[in-house]
């Protein structure tokens, strides 16, 4: 009798042994999975920050831009499109031309000081791009083979105007886009004004590594 009451005792405790053991583990599982849910949860958070901490930049660089641009956004000579300062050919060039016209002379002249002093603030520079319709440039212009050429010289134009009024050299760099990215329909004349147009976008100026390469 006392034999099987010791038998019994083994198998209660050897069972109770292996359900401590399962439950032990079931808890070391349940703790790595709660382990990896806060990790998920604050990976999210992190980036749910980084993420609000951009927008909140990026709408303060928007509004430093506005503040620095104000006279000319009161009086409709500019506008300001996601960063992008955009300026009508028109008021700029006359058809097929880069020369600047005394309204745009006067206006690029008005724009200077106000980059300038963005400029200075912040390690950005300013790309500026030439965009034209997509008709053929005149028929006897010798000077510009196509709107690529087009584009670029006034870009360009517009580019050491702004070096000469006083923006640094080393913060202001001229693109071409000829007649690719319009902002508008080609299909009437209002739609090609449109179009034909300069932009200035503030951009991060490039890292320079130990080499002195830019990256």
């Amino acid at each position: 009798m006392s034999d099987e009451i010791e038998l019994d005792s083994e198998s209660t405790s050897t069972t109770w042994a292996a359900f401590g053991d399962l439950m032990a583990v079931l808890l070391g599982a349940f703790v790595l999975i709660l382990a990896g849910v806060i990790g998920i949860q604050l990976q999210l958070s992190r980036q749910l920050d980084e993420e609000v901490k951009q927008r909140q930049v990026e709408a303060q660089k928007l509004k430093t831009l506005e503040q620095a641009l104000a006279a000319p956004l009161a009086a409709g000579r500019v506008t300001v499109i996601n960063g992008r300062i955009g300026i009508s050919g028109s008021v700029l060039f006359a058809l097929n031309s880069d020369q600047l016209q005394p309204e745009g002379r006067e206006l690029l002249q008005s724009l200077a000081a106000p980059l300038r002093d963005y400029l200075g603030t912040r390690e950005e520079v300013l790309m500026v791009s030439g965009f034209t319709d997509n008709q053929p440039v005149r028929v006897g212009n010798g000077r510009f083979a196509d709107n690529w050429e087009l584009s670029a010289a006034r870009a360009l134009t517009v580019t050491r105007t702004l070096i000469a009024d006083g923006v640094p050299s080393s913060s202001v760099f001229a693109a071409a886009f000829g007649a690719e990215q319009p902002v508008s329909a080609n299909t009437d004349e209002a739609g090609r004004a449109k179009n034909r147009r300069v932009e200035i976008a503030p951009i991060p100026r490039p890292k320079v590594d130990s080499n002195g390469d830019a990256r």
